[in-house]
């Protein structure tokens, strides 16, 4: 991972860990140690999905812009096919509350996906590469 993509990844994951920290906390109190349960396991699904989507698309990153956007986009497909195939195969489940889980991922990745627009946003990339060329036309 680059410098860009580790500031990126801290500037999601730590508001993720602290909104996953206030819904096992929620779930506690309102369901009880099963509620946590289920919010704790929300929070390790996200956490560990985001982090290995944003990884697959840094490395996709290095490879070319267009393997990068691939990435992107069919990570993001993957994640949200996944993620609700688990929360439909644990619905009945009596280990924990699926619905503490459920929250939990929701909640979980709203702030993930917040986190990570607002640290795209304070990297201050460049979207042009200064002095290139453009295909296709002469040199004057």
């Amino acid at each position: 991972m680059q410098a860009n993509d580790v500031r990126v990844l801290k500037g999601a994951a730590v508001p993720t860990l602290v909104v996953g920290l206030v819904a096992v906390i929620v779930a506690a109190l309102v369901t009880g140690a099963k509620g946590a349960l289920g919010a704790a396991i929300g929070l390790i699904l996200v956490g560990v999905f985001f982090t290995l989507g944003l990884a697959v698309v840094s490395w996709a990153g290095r490879v070319s812009p267009m393997a990068m956007m691939a990435a992107a986009v069919v990570g993001y497909v993957v994640k949200v096919l996944v993620i609700m195939a688990v929360l439909t195969a644990f619905q009945d489940t009596t280990a924990f509350n699926p619905r503490a889980f459920a929250f939990s991922v929701i909640a979980c990745t709203l702030a993930w996906t917040l986190g990570e627009v607002r640290g795209f946003m304070k990297l201050k990339m460049l979207y042009v590469e200064p002095g290139t060329e453009v295909p296709g036309r002469g040199t004057r």
